[in-house]
């Protein structure tokens, strides 16, 4: 079934077909081990998952010792084990990362591994297989079971970060993170929101995954501060996952989930995570039942506009940082540089280089306009936190306390989608904004993305994270008099990672010039 699939391990892992998996799965589960031979002995996760995919697909992916995502130097090996087509290629490939490990005593050192996959069918097959690779590596290992992403990327942060622990015998629990969550949110509501601001109340369309799960048990431990209804949460029909509902289907086709249409009252928040709950958007509908969307820019303007007060009534010497792609809308960079004075650092698409910039920072947002994305506390910032002068004000000290709330709130390993949706709730209800609040505190540029089929994508060189082409030669500046004669406009064209194709986004102040500038822009493109 998988003898001649090529793998290649990228931020997402390996992912496609599930029945192509097999032979990738348990690659991983040899990387996994020796990796954490290679840290003398620390937890590394593996992650059974596709995400947002159909549920036909999977994936796997690793999850490093400090609950990140695997140290990049690491993709090419993780790639090399998986395409190794026989037994003397296969210990031709681990007799490489033997080198790279430089630890003539890593051998001797017992490997460490926990796992856990989502809800789709062929998740078991596949966690049974990496066991048995694990098993072969006479690794200790634990299997969790099912859990979100963000969660066991959470967990191996928690093993690692205590001594106590050690797999299998002595590990945190699930109900570790539930209580985690839920008593920073409750606490946080307790200081900081005003009584009369009464209940929230949200929706939350769990994509038919493995959120759904997870949610069912933490809803009871956030009252009274917030009410959480649940929709499209059928783990049982597999085939249902992420089928017209989730954040990537609410995203891409700008509507509504099944499971709401036609029912949802006007204002009412919504929140929409996808299959694996590592991804989250919201959305609500206006009295005139119109669709309004709040995305990743969305959510990391809210927290950089709450952070920002913070840290300015902290009066605590630290620095923010925001973190965007070429992706994200114009108006939000706009608002952060110019009504919140603060600065939007651009770097290249992909979730790893939007973490590893935001870790440069004391305090760094980070978010796709996909909703994925997190708040990150350094620890020299955390250090800050805890050591206020005994003469510092009441300001100063209420400040200082929502900043260490939300350290603790923020899922400091991964994006997710719960601690990211409880933060959203919180910093709505201290500044006592309903949806069309947020939706307002700036407007989105009129934007669009296409695909345009091209001979031959590695034609198509970037530089500027991802904003200006260098090759072709001359292609630039065409786009750059394309552009010329509209207000606020932008434009990129980025290849495709996957394909023979290449992504154009389009940004300007009017719909209509937006139409105008991707039509020529696409008829450049036709020949090449």
């Amino acid at each position: 079934m998988t003898k001649n699939t090529i793998y290649t391990y990228g931020t997402a892992g390996f992912r496609g077909k599930a029945d192509t998996l097999e032979k990738a799965v348990a690659r991983c589960g040899i990387a996994a081990c020796l990796r954490s031979q290679q840290l003398n002995g620390q937890t590394i996760g593996v992650m059974i998952t596709a995400s947002h995919n159909p549920v036909n697909d999977n994936g796997v992916k690793i999850i490093d010792a400090n609950g990140g995502m695997l140290d990049q130097t690491w993709e090419p090996l993780c790639t090399r084990l998986a395409n190794a087509s026989s037994e003397s290629e296969l210990e031709a490939a681990i007799k490489e990362i033997e080198t790279v490990i430089a630890n003539p005593s890593y051998s001797s050192v017992k490997p460490s591994v926990v796992l856990a996959s989502d809800t789709r069918p062929s998740s078991p097959h596949l966690s049974k297989t990496l066991i048995n690779a694990l098993q072969s590596r006479n690794a200790d290992f634990y299997d969790y079971g099912l859990l979100t992403t963000p969660q066991l990327h959470w967990l191996i942060q928690a093993i690692n970060e205590n001594s106590e622990y050690h797999v299998p015998s002595s590990i945190p629990h699930i109900e570790s993170y539930y209580k985690t969550l839920s008593s920073s949110f409750v606490d946080l509501c307790k200081q900081f929101v005003p009584f009369e601001t009464g209940k929230t109340k949200l929706i939350i369309d769990c994509a038919n995954g493995v959120g759904a799960i997870h949610l069912e048990k933490l809803c009871s431990m956030l009252l009274p501060f917030l009410e959480i209804e649940l929709v499209n949460k059928n783990t049982e029909q597999t085939d249902l996952l992420n089928k017209n509902c989730g954040a990537d289907f609410v995203k891409t086709t700008q509507s509504l989930p099944a499971g709401l249409s036609g029912t949802l009252s006007p204002m009412q928040l919504c929140a929409s995570f996808d299959g694996d709950a590592d991804r989250v958007v919201f959305y609500f509908v206006d009295s005139a039942k119109k669709f309004h969307l709040l995305d990743g820019d969305k959510i990391s303007v809210l927290a950089a506009k709450q952070l920002s007060a913070c840290i300015k009534a902290s009066q605590l010497d630290l620095k923010l940082g925001v973190i965007q792609t070429a992706y994200a809308n114009g108006a939000s960079t706009v608002y952060l540089e110019d009504e919140l004075n603060i600065r939007a650092e651009c770097v290249l698409t992909g979730v790893k280089h939007l973490e590893k910039a935001a870790r440069e920072y004391d305090i760094g947002v980070y978010f796709e306009a996909n909703g994925h994305g997190t708040v990150v506390f350094s620890k020299s910032c955390l250090q800050k936190l805890d050591t206020l002068p005994a003469n510092a004000t009441g300001e100063q000290r209420s400040a200082v306390n929502l900043l260490k709330g939300l350290s603790t709130l923020c899922n400091q390993a991964i994006g997710d989608s719960i601690s990211d949706t409880l933060m959203v709730v919180f910093l709505l209800q201290v500044l006592g904004w309903n949806a069309a609040d947020w939706l307002n505190m700036y407007h989105d540029l009129p934007n669009a993305l296409a695909k345009a089929t091209v001979r031959n994508r590695f034609e198509f060189v970037c530089t500027d994270a991802d904003r200006r082409l260098v090759k072709p030669s001359g292609l630039q500046q065409i786009v750059d008099e394309i552009m010329r004669p509209y207000e606020s406009a932008r434009a990129f064209i980025r290849a495709s990672g996957t394909e023979d194709a290449v992504r154009v986004y389009v940004e300007a102040s009017s719909q209509k010039d937006v139409d105008k500038m991707m039509q020529a822009i696409m008829e450049l493109l036709t020949v090449y």
